[in-house]
């Protein structure tokens, strides 16, 4: 049907002609994504009449129709005019029942015109800056969470409810204002938390155990399981500082709560495979925003038969996380986005609890045997992470090499022993720890656990590749020391021209073991030797 017949139909305001007219225009654009330039003022044209017209006292049946028109043109972005208005967004929030400016939310009877409203505003709100705006300034937060909060009491079908999720994940990515109004006015954790669990159905054993029944637990339904992933999104944008700052008894037993059902998330599937890593995923971001000492509860639960125990703790949910780990090593797809949330994870949660530290450095670096192959090859876990250590992402390879720096203690021979000096040299460079010694930190003293062939080979391992090298003939053999200075003068003289014409700059450890040009860190030396020679009264 010609576009220019449509508006002319809904121009003319005949209720049934135009329910009649836009129900074929639904049907033909219903996959419609993309638009002609061409028709882009009647399309303008079209949505201002669709909203004047939605503003009528209309059939059920003819709004959801009008409304489907909406969510059909509001794909193209450059048509949003008449819907990012005060008036448009007004008209739309109302019939989605979200609409916060009248004391009492007028109930909109019929679902699917809540439903189309609420896909409607999705794509305006995502499409459109100044839709955002005016959606903070109507405080359309509110109105959702009301809704929201009322889902215990209120039998709401899983598509209103989803998309009622989907709108308020877009506001708090979006706007910032939104996000800090939902946390703190509209006590936003505490509300999803509790969506949360509703959603996942449990029952508690204890105060932070969700109780489960023996044997595996059912996948989560597919419409719970995208329910419950778009309020994890929710719970990660008004958590994203939380890990941060310091918080209070009262918030420290809320994130220890949520971080209870995230464990719990952690320990079931959803419907397939995909769906499941997605799922855990989400549950992997938000673990990584709770505050560090809250992350106790992945600990909590009591070693039961079937459990995986160590040291006289449940590591289950640890377990999963290394599993989950080794999967998305094993992927190789976009490791950044994919590998730094559970990496950070682990490795806080390592630094953090003794038992943790010590269950992951017996999976990820148990003793060393192989000492004839570099720490990067091969196909242990401990190789895949090596080889993250030279990756061209700064923010992966520091993840790696951070993870397998805190399992050794953040002992730097211990670190060079594992990963080779020369996959270790960047993080060291960055720690002012090229000259060896300790980072600072809370660590218990263990005991020795090199293996008879490691103590054997450790004398013939080169610490800069981390493996036994095979002998090389001594290049010198046979020269005279004439020869020998005339070699190492000539040595000097090339580096000396690199040097001087900038292709290299040579660098030197400062005593304080931090990377810095030759002359300054000879500098460095030469003033701390004079320093030390005062304090003795040396002349």
């Amino acid at each position: 049907m010609e576009l220019r017949t449509v508006v002319a139909t809904v121009e003319s305001g005949e209720q049934d002609t135009v329910l009649k007219v836009l129900q074929i225009y639904n049907q033909e654009k219903s996959q419609c994504f993309t638009f002609d330039d061409e028709e882009r003022e009647e399309r303008k044209k079209m949505a201002q009449l669709l909203i004047k017209f939605l503003e009528r006292e209309l059939q059920p049946s003819c709004q959801v129709t009008c409304l489907e028109s909406i969510r059909i043109l509001s794909r193209d972005k450059h048509c949003l005019d008449p819907f990012t208005t005060k008036e448009g967004l007004k008209t739309l929030s109302r019939h989605a029942g979200i609409d916060y400016s009248e004391e009492l939310i007028r109930e909109v009877p019929d679902l699917d015109v809540i439903l189309e409203s609420l896909k409607c505003l999705c794509n305006i709100v995502f499409s459109s800056p100044r839709a955002q705006e005016l959606t903070a300034e109507a405080r359309l937060v509110v109105g959702l969470a009301k809704r929201i909060k009322l889902y215990n009491e209120r039998s709401l079908p899983h598509e209103v409810k989803f998309f009622d999720l989907r709108l308020l994940f877009l506001l708090t990515a979006l706007r910032v204002d939104i996000r800090q109004q939902l946390a703190q006015e509209l006590r936003g954790i505490s509300l999803m938390t509790d969506t949360l669990e509703l959603t996942l159905g449990v029952k508690w054993m204890d105060p932070y155990e969700v109780a489960t029944e023996e044997g595996l637990l059912p996948p989560l339904p597919r419409q719970e399981t995208e329910r419950a992933m778009e309020i994890l999104k929710v719970l990660f944008n008004i958590t994203f500082d939380s890990s941060k700052r310091e918080v209070d008894e009262e918030d420290a037993a809320l994130y220890r709560h949520l971080g209870a059902l995230l464990r719990h998330c952690l320990m079931i599937s959803a419907d397939g495979e995909d769906r499941t890593e997605e799922f855990h995923s989400h549950t992997v971001n938000l673990l990584g925003n709770l505050p560090l000492k809250c992350l106790d509860v992945l600990l909590t639960p009591k070693v039961r038969p079937g459990s995986l125990e160590y040291m006289g703790v449940n590591m289950d949910a640890v377990s999963i996380l290394l599993d989950f780990l080794e999967r998305r090593l094993d992927r190789g797809h976009k490791l950044k986005e994919s590998l730094t949330p559970v990496l950070n994870l682990l490795t806080e949660s390592a630094r953090v609890h003794r038992q943790t530290r010590k269950f992951l450095k017996a999976k990820v670096l148990p003793p060393l045997r192989d000492v004839r192959n570099r720490p990067e090859v091969g196909n242990s876990l401990r190789n895949k992470l090596v080889r993250l250590m030279t990756h061209i992402d700064t923010d992966v390879k520091h993840c790696a090499a951070e993870f397998l720096f805190v399992l050794c203690k953040e002992s730097v021979s211990r670190f060079v022993k594992y990963t080779g000096y020369g996959n270790a040299a960047g993080l060291l460079a960055a720690r002012g720890l090229m000259a060896g010694g300790r980072e600072e930190g809370e660590y218990s003293e263990d005991e020795d656990t090199d293996t008879e062939e490691y103590k054997e080979a450790k004398p013939n391992i080169n610490p800069v590749t981390g493996r036994v090298e095979e002998k090389l003939p001594n290049p010198m053999e046979g020269m005279t020391e004439e020869q020998k200075e005339y070699e190492a003068m000539k040595l000097v003289n090339m580096f000396d021209k690199l040097s001087r014409e900038q292709v290299i700059q040579p660098m030197g450890i400062t005593p304080s073991g931090n990377l810095a040009p030759m002359e300054n860190a000879i500098r460095s030396m030469a003033d701390e030797r004079s320093s030390s020679d005062s304090d003795l009264g040396l002349d």
